[in-house]
């Protein structure tokens, strides 16, 4: 059997708002036509008419994914300014009303809309997926099985949702309270190998429920459309750098996890139960209050040694991967915070100046546009 490739894609969602007054904006089509001209099926709708999602192409590296993520981000901000728009990456919209957004024109969404229905209404969360190659369908299960651990680790380091219609609503990640209302979605059951998985899925298709496996939402999954298993957990992040960062971590722990097995090892599997409680601190608190729980250690430790013991298990891969820096910066994020962060502090700041809340929350989505924009 070949080693696994252990390529990368990324994919992310934005926003669309008016640089004057941060409300949120529909995409024109002409944009969209514009778009698709210069970036072809790297740029599609979303579910939302003020969304838009980009997808690089499969990577072999971090270096290679930043080149292609440069140009899909520079693109759509080129685009959108050339409309009177601007694009952020944030998971959720610093004030904007979920209800006052139109679905987008798409046969696929408006079935989604159908079947959803008031539930599908909310989802105004916008994230980031990492696509991981593993060519074996067998490897793909017990990968998931085992990344499964560090989803909330993704998750703290990602954090950019902390408002919900210009409310503080006291989570990094408000995101997954919304998303998390849709059904086939959470932390991965455990799998005993690809028969299972397929079993599963096709008892759901074959009665007509989804059409097909891009209907499981789970935080991280085997793909339906490649051959890879995808991380779903994270926020999209304003910074590029801190996507690629999120990224690297994700490759490296997958080839870490094969590492083990190449020596009969394996990551402990941890009752769903038990990860799930981390899942809830990572949305809570990002990467600040007391941290993730140690289940080995039956502790609460911070994020910032959490981080260090984790950069420790995939130095090798990193090195192995050439993303020793990328990975590096994971040590930045969880000392000097996320992107939910940040967003506080502007807020915070503004309202500290004298500005009313409206004005403060519009001054949070200005931050956002010009992280967006930052370095590139």
């Amino acid at each position: 059997m070949q080693d696994p490739p252990f390529t990368i894609g990324i994919e992310e969602e934005y926003l669309l708002v008016d640089p004057a007054t941060g409300d949120l904006a529909e995409a024109p089509e002409a944009l969209m036509a514009s778009c698709r001209d210069a970036l072809g099926d790297q740029v599609s709708p979303e579910f939302l008419q003020c969304q838009i999602e980009v997808g690089t192409g499969v990577c072999a590296s971090v270096h290679e994914a930043r080149e292609d993520l440069t140009r899909l981000r520079r693109t759509i901000a080129e685009h959108a300014a050339d409309h009177g728009l601007a694009p952020i990456a944030a998971a959720c919209h610093p004030f904007s009303d979920w209800k006052d957004q139109e679905f987008t024109e798409k046969e696929r969404y408006q079935e989604l809309a159908r079947d959803l229905r008031g539930v599908a209404r909310r989802m105004l969360a916008c994230g980031m997926h990492v696509h991981i190659g593993i060519p074996d369908q067998d490897m793909r299960i017990d990968l998931v099985n085992q990344l499964a651990y560090f989803l909330p680790h993704l998750l703290a380091l990602s954090a950019s949702s902390p408002f919900w219609q210009g409310e503080d609503t006291g989570l990094a990640s408000y995101r997954l309270t919304v998303f998390d209302n849709m059904p086939r979605t959470g932390l991965p059951p455990r799998l005993a190998n690809w028969g299972e998985f397929r079993r599963s899925v096709d008892l759901l298709t074959d009665l007509g429920l989804i059409e097909d496996a891009s209907k499981i939402w789970w935080d991280l999954r085997p793909s339906h459309s490649f051959p890879t298993i995808e991380s779903r957990i994270c926020d999209v992040t304003p910074r590029m750098e801190d996507a690629l960062t999120l990224a690297a971590l994700a490759q490296c722990t997958a080839r870490m996890l094969w590492r083990l097995s190449l020596r009969n090892q394996r990551w402990r599997v941890y009752e769903r139960f038990l990860v799930d409680e981390n899942r809830w601190r990572a949305q809570r608190y990002g990467v600040r209050g007391d941290g993730l729980i140690d289940f080995g250690r039956h502790s609460l430790v911070p994020l910032t040694e959490l981080v260090d013991e984790w950069l420790e298990l995939i130095a090798e891969d990193a090195e192995a991967l050439d993303c020793a820096d990328e990975i590096a910066r994971a040590r930045k994020l969880a000392a000097e915070g996320t992107s939910a962060d940040r967003q506080r502090a502007v807020l915070e700041d503004a309202l500290t100046g004298g500005a009313e809340r409206d004005e403060a929350l519009r001054r949070v989505v200005t931050h956002l546009a010009e992280e967006f924009r930052a370095g590139l």
